[in-house]
This record gives structure tokens, sequence and C-alpha cells, in this order.
């Protein structure tokens, strides 16, 4: 049994009950996917599994055979920032950085569900094909995602820099 985590195949573990976060964390040091809540309130363990994303510390790293998981180290590298990343550095989107990396997965695959036309809560017209990435959108879909900093403005404006093409 492997997962494929960041591009590289690794073994899943043999004990059932291990999360995929502490798979990560633990067994293949990627400390960058947090620990918060550990109860799937606060985000800072989200990761991305074949584009979507989930909260690794809810999720049983045995259900991810054959997949593929994605966490903050496979996003862009030192030398070359993805550029959602290199906007949370210029727009201040970040104070202590501990929710960046979760907020950071979770804005991209955000970003793919708007494309694909996934309404949100506050969506006003759910038969439009397209939807807009207003403020409101977009706080309402990060929503899963705190920052106890209140960085949250300088989060958006990121968001809404990196991705202006699908912003309102």
């Amino acid at each position: 049994m492997s997962i494929t985590v960041n591009g590289r195949e690794v073994a899943a573990p043999t004990d059932p009950r291990v999360s995929l976060l502490d798979l990560l964390r633990e067994d293949l040091h990627l400390p960058g996917t947090k620990k918060g809540c550990n109860q799937g309130a606060c985000g800072a363990c989200t990761v991305l599994v074949d584009g979507e994303r989930i909260l690794s510390c809810l999720a049983l790293a045995v259900q991810f055979e054959g997949r593929s998981v994605t966490t903050i180290e496979g996003i862009g590298t030192p030398g070359v920032l993805h550029p959602l990343q290199q906007a949370f550095v210029e727009h201040d989107g970040f104070q202590c950085g501990y929710c960046t990396p979760g907020q950071i997965c979770s804005a991209i695959a955000m970003v793919e569900e708007v494309r694909r036309g996934v309404p949100s809560h506050v969506t006003e017209d759910l038969g439009a094909e397209t939807i807009a990435l207003s403020r409101d959108e977009l706080r309402e879909r990060m929503s899963g995602n705190l920052c106890r900093c209140g960085a949250h403005n300088g989060i958006v404006d990121a968001i809404e820099h990196a991705f202006a093409e699908v912003a309102a």
C-alpha cells in the first residue's frame, strides 16, 4: 500500500488508526501541515488530496492509498514561490504564520471549486454558469480556516491578488 505525497511514493502506515496529519508530521517529517485543534475546526491541517482540500486531522492515512496528497512543502519552492505564497508575502497575509500553510492549501482548492461552479452558502445565483469570487464569497469559502492573529484582511487581499482572474 502506498500514498503519493508531494510527488513521492511513500508507504502507508501499517497501523490503520494513524491520521493523515500524523503520517505527514511524525513519519514523513513534513512540519508545514500544522496540528491546531485536532478536531477539524480550525483548518490548520488542510492539505490537498487529488486537488481537493481536506482536513488531515480527521482523515485516516490508509484512506488515501493510491491517491496524491499535496502539502505546503509541495507547493512552490524557496526559490520559486507559488503565486499565492508570493501574494501572502506582499499583502502581509500572515503574522505568526501558523495557519498560513492551511490557508494557502485551502485557497488553492477553493479557487478550483469556484472555477468548477461549485456554489457556497452565499452564492447568489445557483444556476449561474460562472461564480464571481467577491469578497463575501471568498470569506465564506475560507471560513473553515481560522487565523487567531487577525491577518484575515491580508489573507483575503493575497487571495484576491493571486487569483484576480476569478475575483470580482
